[in-house]
């Protein structure tokens, strides 16, 4: 049985190499990609004026110009940074803003390379290979894999029952031999397997519960996050910045993560604020939703008090990026990504040594 499993550990490793490699080292670069954005910009922290933000997307989509801002989301990086995601007849774009409403950078949508470009293709490359949907079930296929691999290496590192602290100190920080034989390569991809392979089996799983979301809230059946369903056929004074005002006054201290624009769907502002003590760096997940008629709150959703089952479905993303831990966590993400790598490139010169021997 132990022979199998090695089998089968080593030929599941050699199959997916090409494909993990590729799996940590765009997870270890995206860990600080909304920094890396803005840092491509210059120009300082602006704080929020909404104002002077509803007067920027008027100017960008002007009413009977057949142009329309579908959503502002906060860049990420330097504070009171913003994009809005402009579709026009010319085709659409993502406009960068301050806090002032000056632009900043407008970038094609869809540009792998320019103006920053690259830096979301390393995020769509971890998240769907650049393939949608379908890369999206390849990659969470894999991470089921890398799963059952790293619990196989954890079955057959694990030492005899009755193993003293002895055994365990030798096994878990072994000398590096005079020849750097097999032997020794061995005893270093077992150690290092030992020390990160439950971490990262934690960040993998959450990982693939995220491409599969919608099998997971229908197994988890958390509380939705919907409103009513308003006509967008007639919509009134309400702009952007009196639905942002509505929503940072009812939730004090917050700050604004993102704001989906009403459409002929839907008469709706849904605005999204980060809280204090929400396990996210960015991107908060409490929700209100702002009738843009007559200015009404149509619904909102605390994510301090929404429960459990829905905690846990917002607090995979966080957990997975390291967000949850601060910059610690990050860190640690990163770091895992190191420790697969590592294991990748020492499971290789193991597999060559043992071949030529």
């Amino acid at each position: 049985m132990r022979q199998a499993m090695l089998r089968i550990h080593r030929w599941i490793s050699l199959g997916m190499l090409a494909f993990w490699t590729i799996q940590a080292l765009t997870g270890m670069l995206i860990v600080f990609h909304w920094e890396i954005d803005d840092a491509l910009i210059p120009g300082a922290a602006t704080r929020l004026d909404p104002p002077a933000i509803e007067r920027r997307i008027e100017e960008l989509a002007p009413s009977g110009s057949g142009s329309s801002i579908r959503s502002v989301w906060e860049s990420g990086g330097v504070e009171g940074r913003f994009d809005l995601y402009l579709d026009s007849p010319d085709g659409s774009s993502m406009v960068r803003v301050d806090g002032a409403g000056k632009v900043l950078r407008e970038r094609a949508y869809g540009e792998m390379l320019a103006d920053g470009g690259w830096v979301d293709t390393l995020v769509v490359i971890h998240h769907n290979l650049l393939s949608g949907d379908t890369g999206s079930w390849i990659v969470g296929l894999s991470g089921f894999v890398l799963l059952t691999n790293l619990v196989l290496g954890i079955f057959m590192a694990w030492p005899a029952r009755g193993a003293g602290k002895g055994q365990w100190r030798k096994l878990l920080l072994p000398r590096l031999g005079k020849r750097h034989g097999a032997a020794n390569v061995y005893a270093w991809h077992r150690a290092i397997g030992l020390w990160g392979a439950v971490p990262a089996i934690l960040m993998a799983s959450a990982g693939t519960l995220m491409v599969f979301s919608g099998a997971v809230e229908s197994v988890i059946d958390p509380a939705p996050i919907e409103a009513p369903a308003v006509a967008g056929d007639r919509v009134g004074d309400i702009g952007f910045a009196s639905a942002v005002d509505i929503a940072l006054r009812i939730y004090p201290g917050a700050t604004l993560s993102g704001v989906t624009m009403p459409s002929s769907e839907s008469a709706l502002y849904k605005v999204r604020v980060l809280r204090p003590g929400e396990w996210r760096r960015v991107y908060g997940t409490t929700t209100v939703f702002v009738d843009a008629r007559d200015g009404t709150v149509a619904a909102r959703f605390d994510a301090l008090s929404d429960g459990p089952r829905r905690s846990f479905v917002d607090g995979l993303f966080p957990f997975h990026t390291g967000e949850m831990g601060g910059l610690a966590g990050r860190i640690a993400v990163m770091a895992i990504g190191v420790w697969l790598l590592t294991m990748i490139w020492l499971g290789v010169v193991l597999w060559r040594r043992r071949s030529k021997r």
